[in-house]
């Protein structure tokens, strides 16, 4: 399964604004300006903007108007999880085009029988779709924000996820 830009630059402006919020009030924080995060970044400004609009829609950050506005984050750190931000940049989590999740996060099918038998994969897509929202639910962006604060992190040493 492959995210696309969407998510990863997404995260990156994310994790550059949770770096930028200190403290455990991010109303208090300076607002950052997306010309600013794209030059850190070296990301496309254009596309960034796209981004923070969606972003935004999902109530992750909040824009502030004027000659120092820009764009902060509207909860700490802690409180964001990345099934929020991945959700609100891609839609909802479904490794196979055939398979989506209802508002209820029952998986539908669209191959619900097999002639006289039911679906033989989708108990198989239904595990994948499970791992990797639950992995996305168990990682704040304060962690995201604390691993990249790392004075030398070890190559390749990513922290494991609590089962």
């Amino acid at each position: 399964m492959l995210f696309s830009t969407k998510a990863e630059y997404g995260v990156r402006l994310m994790v550059e604004l949770g770096r930028r919020a200190g403290g455990s009030d991010p109303s208090l924080a300076q607002p950052a300006a997306l010309g600013a995060i794209a030059g850190a970044e070296n990301l496309p400004l254009s596309y960034l903007e796209h981004l923070v609009a969606r972003l935004r829609e999902a109530g992750l950050v909040t824009s502030v108007r004027g000659a120092c506005g820009g764009y902060r984050l509207s909860r700490p750190v802690d409180q964001i999880d990345m099934l929020e931000v991945v959700q609100a940049l891609e839609g909802p989590i479904a490794p196979m085009e055939c398979f989506t999740p209802d508002a209820e996060g029952r998986v539908l099918c669209s191959h619900t029988s097999d002639g006289d038998h039911a679906c033989s994969t989708k108990f198989l897509w239904t595990r994948v779709q499970g791992g990797v929202t639950r992995a996305l639910s168990q990682t704040t962006l304060g962690e995201l924000v604390a691993f990249g604060e790392q004075d030398e992190p070890e190559s390749g040493s990513v922290p494991a996820l609590a089962g």
